[in-house]
């Protein structure tokens, strides 16, 4: 592709083979301030059953934007989420013995011909369907243990699980009901037409698995976290790294179901241009995605960036919709500040502090070792210790889970001094004030 100069509006339409690597040049380009419209291709299930792609997913690729640099961070707005899927298949998986080297999300391998990332085909549907485009093997690396296949209503707000008719009805059409972009190469998950739970109702609430920037190393898109990158240390594929190596992550892979249509996400520069990608959209998702993956859509987001100087930064810090927030972490409303104001005329004190929320993404081996990082990564942006997160998130937020077994967020009201010494305080306005 030809490269392009830096626009205010980029459209994105392209996908990776599942490999984030920063020392590919970024086709997209996009000017601070402007906006990423983007149609993504369903994460999870399409391309763990396409052993082709290299990395889990399938997100787009990365969109460098005019004045990032390394140290910086970028702030991404989401101005909208609509998912234009009408229907998807997800459940528990369990992975298939002798199809992988090491890892079946990365290195599938054909049983029969050894071909690694086979290119492969579908024939007819069920769990059987996808086959190796060279010798004709089942190569799926994957299989369900339990699992569903899901439509939804026209307005996108509910859900329905499907018999084995209807299932099978959609399985035959799948890259029509599930609208895989043009340019994905994912086969629809829809294929194997999972029927194990008829008759269940769900609300759609949308929201992106998959947002942030190109870590600092090449590595699979799924595996950008704390906990899944605990899957490349010493692997036996070209991906491996060191535990010391996993620090050039940026957790762009958190599943974190508030990050949805209306937040800020606030993002680590690690490579020139930040390299904006995004995908792996859900239509629903308790917190924890628990069964280890939930139901992947295809949809179309439109997001606004903007380059925040000299903010570096670990993770992600993710500024949820007020509706969002933990009780605790709510902004107050001007009946409880008065009562405040009250109280502290009563007892002398003199000065009481201004407060607005925020959440730190923390990732790790386990929920404690992403618990930890979370308040770390606030301690050291706002200059102050542990401890003090420690209080702040039990008296004023909460930790809640963003998904089992190694994603977490840490959310308090933060002071307005810490925010505007760390030049949060622009967008924590804009989100709350």
């Amino acid at each position: 592709m030809t490269k392009q100069s830096a626009r205010q509006t980029v459209y994105v339409d392209k996908f990776t083979d599942g490999i984030l690597d920063p020392t590919e040049d970024m086709y997209y380009k996009v000017k601070n301030g402007g906006h990423i419209i983007a149609n993504t291709a369903p994460g999870c299930w399409g391309p763990m059953i396409t052993p082709e792609l290299k990395g889990g997913h399938e997100v787009t690729k990365p969109v460098f934007v005019e004045g990032a640099e390394v140290g910086d961070a970028v702030a991404i707005r989401i101005n909208s989420i609509r998912v234009t899927a009408t229907a998807t298949a997800s459940g528990n998986d369990k992975p298939m013995e002798g199809r992988f080297n090491g890892d079946p999300f990365i290195a599938g391998v054909c049983p029969n011909c050894g071909a690694k990332n086979p290119k492969s085909v579908t024939e007819g549907i069920g769990q059987g369907a996808v086959r190796c485009a060279e010798c004709g093997e089942d190569v799926t690396p994957f299989t369900f243990t339990n699992a569903y296949t899901m439509v939804f209503d026209e307005k996108r707000s509910v859900g329905l699980t499907l018999d084995k008719s209807g299932a099978e009805k959609v399985a035959h059409a799948g890259r029509h009901y599930m609208a895989t972009p043009e340019d994905s190469i994912q086969h629809p998950v829809v294929t194997f037409a999972p029927h194990d739970i008829p008759g269940v109702m769900a609300r759609v609430i949308p929201f992106l698995g998959q947002l942030g920037t190109t870590p600092a190393r090449p590595m699979p898109d799924s595996h950008n976290a704390g906990d899944f990158g605990q899957f490349l240390i010493d692997a036996p594929h070209d991906y491996g790294l060191t535990e010391a190596q996993l620090v050039d992550r940026t957790d762009g892979h958190m599943d974190v179901n508030r990050v949805r249509e209306g937040t800020i996400v606030i993002c680590p520069v690690k490579v020139a241009g930040g390299g904006i990608y995004l995908g792996d959209m859900h239509a629903m998702q308790g917190n924890g995605e628990i069964a280890g993956h939930t139901t992947d859509v295809a949809g179309i987001v439109d997001l606004q960036v903007d380059v925040i100087k000299n903010l570096a930064i670990e993770g992600p810090i993710l500024l949820p919709l007020t509706e969002d927030l933990p009780a605790l972490a709510k902004p107050f409303t001007d009946k409880e500040k008065e009562e405040v104001h009250r109280m502290a005329e009563a007892w002398h004190v003199p000065e009481l502090e201004e407060s607005y929320p925020v959440s730190f993404i923390g990732t790790g081996a386990d929920l404690n070792a992403a618990t930890l990082n979370g308040m770390e990564r606030a301690a050291k942006l706002f200059r102050t210790d542990v401890p003090e997160i420690m209080n702040r998130a039990t008296i004023t937020g909460s930790i809640d889970i963003g998904r089992n077994p190694g994603v977490v967020t840490v959310t308090f009201l933060a002071p307005k001094r810490y925010l505007e010494h760390a030049k949060l305080l622009k967008q924590t306005e804009y989100m709350y004030k």
